[in-house]
């Protein structure tokens, strides 16, 4: 998939956003891309899937792991795809952990797969609970990467679109300083970009 057909799929599903937003790693940006409104359409879960696959299947992975929430679905789209199995990790006490039995052997090679990489900050986390298994980590997988740094998380990264949106430090942001109000992702709707 082009980096254009990946961005139809979030304009048709209204998942690409615009305005003033939280994100998850605590920076704010003036885009949104709230990949859960496209995943939930199966027949784009499983193209954007079966690409992520294609670009990641030269690193015979034996086990996919995403961090939960977001990265659940994509990531059982890449695995299916990859025929191998898929597990999450899940916050427990506000840390990461394989939880509901799932286990990982030093034998296997992972890919951690995102819907959506920003700092890497979740990807490090999940890559951190693969290796205390003795697992191999052996990439990283996202649909979009709106980061600057493709090194930031030590393994190799491939995504479908590599996204350059401003992200900035609360007390840095322009949106902040000209009082426009801050949204936290998922508590009401936005406007889409057209």
């Amino acid at each position: 998939m082009t980096d254009s057909e990946v961005l139809d799929l979030f304009r048709e599903a209204r998942g690409l956003l615009e305005g003033h937003f939280r994100l998850s790693s605590g920076l704010h940006s003036d885009r949104y891309l709230q990949s859960a409104l496209v995943l939930q359409h199966p027949e784009y879960a499983e193209r954007l899937g079966y690409a992520l696959a294609a670009r990641t299947e030269h690193l015979q992975a034996t086990a996919v792991l995403s961090p939960a929430l977001g990265g659940v679905v994509i990531g059982q789209e890449v695995a299916r795809a990859l025929h191998v199995r898929a597990l999450f990790a899940e916050r427990q006490d506000g840390k990461l952990s394989l939880r509901r039995g799932f286990t990982l052997e030093p034998g296997d090679r992972v890919l951690i797969v995102e819907d959506v990489i920003t700092t890497g900050g979740s990807t490090r986390e999940t890559i951190e609970v693969a290796e205390s298994t003795g697992a191999r980590v052996i990439g990283a997988a996202s649909i979009i990467d709106r980061g600057s740094d493709a090194t930031r998380v030590d393994v190799p990264l491939q995504s479908l679109v590599r996204m350059r949106v401003a992200a900035y430090p609360p007390a840095a942001c322009p949106l902040c300083a000209e009082g426009v109000p801050i949204v936290k992702p998922g508590s009401r709707t936005e406007t889409p970009v057209r």
